[in-house]
């Protein structure tokens, strides 16, 4: 975990959102942990707005903290798999609960100000 190595965190919850903060880790995350092992362009492509380089540097940084395994495959044209490893696996409690939440949120609070705004 040589990125890692560099930073001073102040308490576990910091070391966890630096290994999965972000806009895109989590749902790299999640898309490998509901879904399975996926190719560069599946992953892309269920991430819209993901440019190119930034899913690169974040399978990346996921990779350097072993969250996920990348296969290569020796073959013309080149194949590469991306998957969660054992630790990655562990996270996905983790991003049911914050799915959960969210889905909670999204009715118990954003709905309920649509409904007051539309009422106005």
């Amino acid at each position: 975990m040589s990125r890692m190595k560099e930073k001073v965190f102040n308490c576990e919850k910091e070391l966890t959102l630096s290994v999965i903060g972000g806009k895109w880790k989590m749902l790299i995350l999640w898309h490998l942990g509901k879904e399975g092992t996926k190719r560069f362009g599946e992953l892309k492509s269920l991430m819209p707005g993901i440019t190119q380089r930034m899913l690169v540097n974040q399978l990346r940084e996921l990779e350097e903290d072993r969250i996920v395994h990348r296969e290569v495959y020796p073959v013309v044209p080149p194949k590469v798999e991306y998957s969660l490893t054992e630790q990655g696996q562990t996270l996905m409690p983790i991003l049911d609960s914050m799915y959960e939440w969210g889905k909670n949120y999204m009715t118990d609070v954003v709905e309920e100000d649509l409904q007051k705004d539309t009422a106005k």
